[in-house]
């Protein structure tokens, strides 16, 4: 697992639920104590002089230490192991190869998006990303009141603002490859979902996932149930919010005793309760399963890897990266980033220690299913995919 985002000793605690990193311009706008700031000036005190433009005009790393990007994430926090944390590695990555300055702000509840943005763009954040649907309306709204300062929101296409710029996936499309591989997989011909919240970016994952299951039925003259989510009715199971894995392990644990044997949660941190049932379930000795969403499980899960059949990645890291880039060159544009299989935006993860019970007939099928949805020949049709 790569646990360099909580590892690295750039990262400072602050009050009000803000962790602020690269602190070059911290100081401006902030109103923090002398000691705060001091402090931040020892963790800089490591850093080294930034490596000089080439011989050619191109950028090094350090190139560019006047630009700040900067981050925000909903409540699940970068250490979601999933798009929070994703995103985050993305900002890490241009501040890696374009040497700019980053700070973030982590939310730990939703009454922290507003004070955790506005915090960034009174630190003079050239690009602030904010991650994910439900900082919509903080995005807007400050967004329109400082229309000199560039943004781009990630699960979100609601905002139309010439300096605010969607990064969104059409994750549906790797959804439906995991659901098709979860009912080819299945021992007791029955498979399960659940969400965090009943939102569009969460359904999605839901949507492709019973659609790939209905066509390995339609394909194969199978009858694998799926527990957890009606596509036709948009109903399903929720728990109501992305931090109660305990929850999470309960209803993973309802939907084992029902028969399921692969589960997939929808629902960041959530998520590691559903891993502690597999784990549990396995050390009794039955065969159970995960499928992981966002990130790959089984680099990022921390536990229970063995037992994660593959994982519905965005790769969001990626996006942010491209985003910010442009941003430097002076190429920012409002124009929605919309990942999906043909652009590689998302995927479907290795099955890694799960790849000897994958077929490699099913593994070719996969690659087939893959191909005839980039060329059109299957479409996967989820009422919250990017239109």
């Amino acid at each position: 697992m790569d646990t360099h985002w909580y590892s690295s000793p750039w990262r400072t605690s602050l009050p009000g639920g803000i962790l602020k990193n690269s602190l070059s311009r911290f100081s401006r706008g902030t109103g923090l104590s002398a000691a705060v700031l001091g402090a931040s000036a020892l963790v800089l005190s490591g850093c080294g002089a930034p490596p000089a433009e080439d011989a050619s005009g191109g950028s090094e790393a350090g190139a560019n230490p006047d630009y700040l990007g900067c981050i925000v994430s909903d409540s699940g926090g970068f250490d979601d192991r999933s798009f929070n944390q994703s995103s985050y590695e993305g900002l890490q990555m241009a501040q890696s190869d374009l040497g700019i300055q980053t700070n973030e702000a982590e939310s730990q509840a939703q009454t922290d998006f507003g004070p955790n943005v506005d915090a960034m763009v009174a630190d003079g954040c050239n690009l602030i990303i904010t991650v994910g649907f439900l900082l919509a309306d903080t995005t807007r709204d400050t967004a329109e009141a400082n229309t000199e300062t560039n943004f781009a929101i990630i699960d979100d296409n609601s905002i139309d603002l010439p300096n605010v710029k969607p990064i969104i996936y059409d994750t549906a499309e790797a959804a439906f490859l995991a659901g098709y591989a979860a009912a080819a997989t299945t021992e007791t011909g029955t498979v399960a979902t659940y969400g965090g919240v009943n939102i569009p970016t969460v359904t999605i994952f839901m949507d492709g996932f019973a659609e790939g299951v209905d066509y390995y039925n339609e394909e194969n003259d199978g009858d694998v149930e799926l527990l957890g989510w009606d596509q036709d009715s948009q109903n399903g199971t929720f728990i109501g919010n992305f931090e109660d894995a305990a929850a999470g392990k309960t209803n993973t644990q309802n939907f084992i005793n029902e028969g399921a044997d692969i589960i997939m949660p929808v629902a960041g941190p959530v998520g590691s309760g559903t891993l502690d049932a597999v784990i549990e379930a396995n050390a009794a000795g039955e065969d159970v399963k995960a499928v992981w969403v966002d990130s790959d499980g089984y680099e990022t899960a921390g536990k229970g890897q063995e037992f994660i059949l593959t994982s519905v990645m965005k790769l969001m890291g990626d996006a942010v990266e491209e985003v910010i880039t442009n941003d430097v060159d002076g190429e920012f544009d409002n124009s929605p980033y919309v990942g999906t299989l043909e652009n590689g935006g998302v995927a479907l993860a290795p099955f890694h220690d799960q790849e000897a019970n994958v077929p490699a007939e099913l593994q070719t099928t996969l690659d087939d299913l893959e191909a005839q949805i980039i060329s059109g020949d299957i479409t996967v049709d989820s009422a919250a995919s990017p239109q």
